[in-house]
């Protein structure tokens, strides 16, 4: 008689399981696409920087607010800082593209 009771237990434990997994699925299908993770820029850079290239390298927008570049520069910079194990090309990379939507250069290119 114990054998028929723990095949029951076992198929409802299987039930409820994937009943769990469908809604489970089912509520990471329907969130909202801003909770998805963030693409951030690949690379392959030009050779003089553009102002387009500056704000895919900071993920912003090119119309962005200096109070924004400047969080946002902040955000990549932490990422991917040379003290922190990150490239100093990188570094020179994400600095430009700082200065090149905050217009204090002209896009001269990096010390690289």
């Amino acid at each position: 008689m114990v054998t028929p009771l723990v095949g029951g237990i076992a198929v409802a434990a299987a039930a409820y399981a994937g009943r769990y997994s469908i809604q489970a699925w089912q509520a990471f299908k329907a969130r909202p696409p801003t909770a998805r993770l963030r693409k951030f820029y690949e690379g392959g850079f030009q050779s003089t920087m553009t102002k387009r290239e500056a704000a895919l390298i900071l993920g912003v927008r090119e119309t962005t607010p200096k109070d924004k570049i400047r969080e946002a520069h902040r955000r990549v910079m932490v990422a991917n800082h040379p003290d922190a194990g990150g490239s100093h090309y990188l570094a020179s990379k994400i600095n430009e593209a700082k200065e090149m939507m905050l217009g204090r250069t002209k896009g001269t290119g990096s010390a690289f």
